[in-house]
Parts: C-alpha cells; sequence; structure tokens
C-alpha cells in the first residue's frame, strides 16, 4: 500500500474526519431541533419593525417586528426535509434507471432520450410549470419540480459510471448464469457504485436547497407568514440597511448548509468507495458460474 493511501485512509478513520462531517450533522439537528430552541413563536411581533438586535430579540426583528433568529430556528427543518426527500428520491431513481441503461444498450437509448429532452427544459420554467399545474402550489410542488429536474442529469452521471462495469468480467458472468437485469443492477453493479452514489446524494441535496431557494425567492414555494429562510430574504430585502441579519442570517444559513452537507458527502464518498469495489461483483459472478 502507498504512503499516499495509508494517509488518506487516515484521515478518513481519524479525527481529522470529524470537522468535516460535524458541521452539516450540527446543522441539521439545529434546523431540526429549532421551533423547540426558538425563544418566542414564528408569527409572534416583538418589537418594532426591522428594530436592531436587542434583549427580546438578538438578531433584530423583520419587517413584522417578528425575532429574526425565532424565525431562523423555525425556517430550517422545512427546507432539510424537503431537500433530503429530494435528494433520496432522486439518487434511487437515478441509481437504478443508469444502472439498467447501462447494463441495456436499447432501455439506455429510451432512457438518455428522455433525459436529453427534460434536460432541455430551464429549471426556472419548470419549477413555474409544475408550481403552476399542481393543485395549490406551495412546497409540495417545488419538491416535485426539483425530483423533475434533478433525476435527468444524475441518471447520466450513473449511467456513465456504471457503463464500465457493466462491461467488466464478472457481470458478464452473471448475465451468463441467467441472471435478470434487475439482478445484474442491483447485486452486481451498485455494491460498486457506493462511493459514486453517496457522492451524487450530497450534490442532489445541495442542488434541492438551492432550487427550493429559488422557488422561495420567485415566491414559487410557501406563502407568508410561514418561517422560511428563502422567504425571510425576500421579505426583508427593502430592510437590510436597517436590520442586516435579517437578510444575512438566512443567506448564511442556506450557504453554510450547503457547504457543509457537500464537505461531509466528499469525506464520506471515498470511504464508502474503498470498502465495495469489483470484488463483491466478482463474488457474485462467480456464484452464477458455479450455478450452471
Amino acid at each position: 500500500m502507498s504512503t499516499t493511501a495509508v494517509l488518506d485512509r487516515t484521515r478518513l478513520r481519524g479525527p481529522r474526519a470529524l470537522p468535516r462531517v460535524a458541521p452539516a450533522l450540527l446543522l441539521t439537528a439545529l434546523a431540526l431541533l429549532g421551533p423547540l430552541l426558538a425563544p418566542h413563536p414564528a408569527d409572534q411581533p416583538v418589537t418594532a419593525p426591522y428594530a436592531p438586535p436587542g434583549d427580546g430579540a438578538p438578531l433584530g426583528g423583520d419587517q413584522l417586528g417578528r425575532d429574526v433568529l425565532s424565525r431562523l430556528l423555525h425556517g430550517g427543518s422545512a427546507l432539510i426535509g424537503s431537500a433530503l426527500a429530494v435528494a433520496v428520491v432522486v439518487t434511487a431513481l437515478a441509481t437504478l434507471l443508469g444502472c439498467l441503461a447501462a447494463l441495456s444498450p436499447a432501455l439506455g437509448r429510451v432512457i438518455e432520450a428522455v433525459a436529453d429532452i427534460a434536460i432541455l427544459l430551464p429549471p426556472v420554467l419548470g419549477i413555474m410549470l409544475l408550481s403552476l399545474a399542481w393543485p395549490g402550489g406551495g412546497r409540495p410542488a417545488v419538491t416535485v419540480a426539483a425530483i423533475a429536474l434533478g433525476t435527468p442529469y444524475a441518471v447520466r452521471i450513473v449511467a456513465g459510471a456504471a457503463a464500465p462495469l457493466a462491461a467488466s468480467g464478472f457481470v458478464e458472468a452473471a448475465a451468463a448464469g441467467g441472471e435478470r437485469l434487475f439482478h445484474l443492477a442491483l447485486r452486481e453493479i451498485l455494491p460498486n457504485l457506493r462511493a459514486t452514489v453517496l457522492a451524487l446524494f450530497g450534490l442532489r441535496f445541495v442542488e434541492a436547497v438551492y432550487v427550493i431557494s429559488m422557488a422561495g425567492f420567485l415566491q414559487l414555494g410557501p406563502q407568508p407568514p410561514t418561517a422560511d429562510w428563502a422567504l425571510m430574504i425576500r421579505e426583508n430585502a427593502s430592510g437590510i440597511l436597517l436590520d442586516p441579519w435579517s437578510v444575512v442570517a438566512p443567506a448564511l444559513a442556506i450557504g453554510l448548509l450547503a457547504i457543509s452537507v457537500n464537505l461531509a458527502a466528499d469525506t464520506v464518498a471515498p470511504k464508502a468507495g474503498r470498502r465495495s469495489g469489483p470484488r463483491a461483483g466478482r463474488g457474485a459472478g462467480r456464484r452464477a458460474v458455479n450455478r450452471r
């Protein structure tokens, strides 16, 4: 084993990995537990509009005199929940479709053609169309739009990573043993794509945070008086000179959440990749040959 590999493994398994993963865990826990930690109800006026930070409002007041800190603590859980749902669904769909596309050239051409058509749709236009067509609009419509917009790109990434595995010997041996496409995808290829899938999950989560936030800026997501980080930025933009924290605090929360999750995914994905690899697939391939 090379010195570089030893140092890299030590970095991921030792204490040095904790600072790269801890911020994401801390921010997620703070956002989920925020409503319990908020000093005031999210919709309760406690000070003058755009009041500077004071005793009753550590980050000042918003345009209606509500506590910025309380609304910040209330506004993260829904965003993280929606982004997490988008990342899970997109990653699962893309993993399955990408593996099938790599295994079956005919099916792959169909999947790639549909993905190409979906990619041509501008993201903002897609969000607007789905938000207007969805009954009631709001966050559910934006969540569905984020899934629809993120899946085509993710399918291409997985298909590209799975293509060399689909042409490898252990997959061909399993296919020769009569295994079906779903078995080949889930039992032969997927175990060797753990690093790719984890990295993809992190990227889709970050993208979902940005897409859902953008929808909030366009007033296509949650509507007032809902406590939402993106909505807070839009609502308080006119008073940024009076109380900058009413805009800076939610903007920092969105940025730090995206950066920390991306950093955590970049840390965990290589470790998962070393735990898997072609050995799992070759073992399954040998079992297929033995069954013959």
